[in-house]
């Protein structure tokens, strides 16, 4: 963590929504909120223009869904931002399509102020943060849905597709391949990841330092090319590791 606030964008077409989140989030010393759009088309040209730590993204916008602006901000190299859905949760398939363009948290419109400032303060680390109601159900259904076949993640963005092939006609490896280079230490806290474990509860059912599960995320995640936990998760469920 830096001594800089964490800078948030926040998108939704509703303008008092936005003002509420504006007001939760100045409050804190560690944030600060740079911008607001209320389009997907807008979010995806202030994420450019503004470079923010994490989006808040609504998901039905005028011009361009959030799904659609996620994809669209996640595949942009120039952009390093973390983006939470933020939604009704009133269809399951907008989420499963959010965690394929490359959404790193879900939060439901009717959460606390609290968890607002947590999930931007987690995403804003890396650590990616599902609401509470949602993380097992939405992982183990988005698995069931689409585990037959998936495409590699590119580096640095986990894209779960149907299996295509790469650039020279070479056919993406299988899901399972992709756990290889870890080690059993490795494959056994994704695994726990996975059931929807914090760092401390894995520490505690692997007799080890949350210190010591730290170190092994961080190696996780750079071995499988995932963004952040949430992404990590979602494909250990597609590998069959929970």
């Amino acid at each position: 963590m830096t001594d800089q606030p964490i800078r948030v964008l926040l998108v939704d077409d509703h303008s008092l929504l936005r003002a509420g989140f504006r007001t939760i989030l100045d409050t804190q010393p560690d944030i600060t909120v740079v911008g607001e759009a209320a389009t997907g088309a807008d979010a995806v040209a202030q994420a450019s223009a503004l470079r923010p730590d994490v989006i808040t993204m609504d998901v039905q916008m005028p011009d361009m869904d959030g799904i659609e602006a996620t994809r669209r901000i996640v595949a942009d190299p120039g952009i390093d931002a973390a983006i939470a859905i933020v939604t009704t949760f009133d269809r399951d398939d907008y989420l499963y399509q959010a965690l394929d363009a490359g959404a790193s948290g879900f939060l439901l419109k009717n959460a606390g102020a609290e968890d607002l400032i947590a999930a931007v303060r987690a995403l804003a680390v890396g650590d990616g943060m599902l609401a509470p109601e949602v993380t097992r159900r939405v992982l183990a259904r988005f698995a069931a849905a689409a585990r037959p076949a998936v495409a590699a993640p590119d580096p640095g963005t986990l894209r779960l597709a149907p299996l295509a092939q790469e650039p020279g006609g070479r056919l993406a490896p299988e899901p399972r391949a992709l756990i290889e280079p870890l080690t059993d230490r490795e494959a056994e806290v994704l695994a726990l990841l996975a059931d929807a474990r914090s760092n401390a509860e894995i520490a505690g059912a692997l007799f080890i330092g949350e210190a010591t599960v730290k170190t092994h995320v961080s190696r996780i995640l750079q071995k499988l090319g995932a963004r952040d936990r949430v992404q990590a998760v979602v494909l250990a469920h597609r590998m069959g590791l929970a």
